[in-house]
């Protein structure tokens, strides 16, 4: 009779016996690597964004980091689809309605992840400075809930 292995030692025999091929590199980043520009003209001026994966205005899966500076706020917006979010540095508020409101608000440290259901109206905020990475699948289509909170 053979011998028997948890699954995860019998996946690592596997894995370590399969030659790597170029098409299995794994593209990574490391900080000092990740290469940062203004945000697009749908997000409020200063806001820093890098691209990690994808695009948020292209059909697929999507990972951008943003950096939000100190007194960030983007008003009542919708996605039509989900958009995920974590909290990587700072406190970032979020909230749902169709109205700014910072007591329908709850504040995320980091480490903290974020689910904004599609089609629900949602709005951010900052105190101070703050950094998240949100991914989900593109294309990542803003609708503002009154036009007017259109940043640009």
């Amino acid at each position: 009779m053979g011998r028997s292995f948890p699954i995860g030692v019998a996946a690592i025999v596997l894995l370590s016996s399969t030659p790597a091929t170029a098409q299995q590199h794994v593209v990574g980043f490391t900080p000092a690597g990740i290469q940062w520009g203004d945000g697009p003209a749908v997000l409020p001026r200063g806001v820093k964004v890098a691209r990690l994966q994808g695009s948020p205005a292209q059909s697929g899966p999507f990972t951008v980091r943003l950096k939000l500076p100190a007194g960030y706020k983007l008003g009542p917006h919708w996605h039509p689809r989900d958009e995920l979010v974590t909290v990587l540095a700072g406190t970032v508020y979020f909230g749902t309605g169709e109205t700014f409101s910072p007591a329908q608000g709850k504040a995320y440290p980091p480490g903290s992840f974020v689910v904004l259901p599609a089609n629900t109206p949602h709005f951010t905020w900052t105190e101070g400075e703050a950094v998240i990475q949100a991914h989900g699948i593109g294309p990542l289509d803003f609708t503002y809930v009154n036009p007017a909170d259109h940043p640009r």
